[in-house]
């Protein structure tokens, strides 16, 4: 996922990811200096290097497992970025499998409803002495870096603190990323991808409270890792992954729910008792 800030059209992106950009079609695209470019872009989180006369993502060239994956999750006062805010981030830095960084923090808000403190448990009054939405961003954008950005149904993250940025002075986001929702459709066969239902089935977080940020991060940690335990094609660098999460066939789901059934039969075996 990539800015409207980015410049280049669908197929330049493709190359950058894939058999390389050339120096005329990029020149073509932008309007500063080249050099100029790579550097205000690699601020927004995104790296672009040049090998044998080309420019590609480094992310092309990165292993699996000497990449940084940050693990992203918001909880919002509601969904429209000009009349909403961010009242909660969380995020989870990752290498080979391991938690490297840790960043939290709710963010001061005047209004919440009672309905998003019906499903989040936040109330203004809980941000009271949080810190402002732009110190906090500030925060986050120094954590993120050019981390590969992950979070499960990430268009909405993504662009909803993308956008967040913009409202209080920060160029928009640009870094790489990877949708949880979308890399568990094609390595674990569920009957839904909500984030809660795939931790009922797949134990990911015991001690999840759905709709806290970093209670979710920790169950998209679980659930990222599990996925990449089930890749069954050779997955080398983090542009594999990022084609694999888009590309790769989904799984075929079960026809009936096998946690209601599940349920069911012990609700039977409760009244037998």
């Amino acid at each position: 996922m990539l800015s409207s800030d980015f410049h280049l059209d669908a197929k330049s992106i493709s190359r950058l990811s894939s058999k390389g950009l050339c120096v005329d079609s990029l020149k073509n695209q932008i309007d500063e200096d080249i050099d100029l470019s790579l550097e205000l872009w690699h601020a927004q989180g995104l790296e672009i290097v040049k090998r044998v006369g080309n420019f590609y993502f480094a992310t092309k060239f990165i292993p699996i497992e000497e990449a940084e994956f940050c693990i992203v999750d918001i909880e919002t006062n509601g969904s429209k970025i000009d009349k909403h805010q961010i009242i909660e981030i969380a995020a989870l830095k990752i290498k080979n499998g391991e938690i490297i960084g840790k960043f939290e923090s709710l963010v001061k808000c005047n209004e919440i409803n009672e309905h998003i403190t019906l499903i989040t448990g936040i109330k203004a009054e809980d941000t009271s002495n949080a810190p402002t939405l732009k110190d906090v961003l500030y925060d986050f954008k120094q954590f993120l870096g050019d981390s590969i950005f992950i979070a499960h149904d990430v268009k909405f993250d993504y662009k909803f603190i993308s956008l967040s940025f913009q409202k209080v002075g920060i160029p928009p986001l640009l870094n790489r990323s990877i949708c949880s929702l979308a890399l568990a459709e094609r390595t674990l066969v569920s009957y839904r991808y909500a984030l809660s239902y795939l931790n009922d089935t797949f134990d990911l977080n015991p001690h999840a409270t759905h709709h806290r940020a970093m209670s979710d991060v920790m169950t998209t940690y679980g659930l990222f890792k599990l996925a990449l335990e089930n890749i069954n094609i050779k997955i080398k660098t983090v542009e594999d992954l990022i084609r694999f999460s888009k590309e790769a066939k989904r799984l075929k789901r079960p026809k009936f729910d096998p946690l209601k059934e599940s349920q069911e039969e012990e609700t039977r075996e409760e009244e037998i008792e």
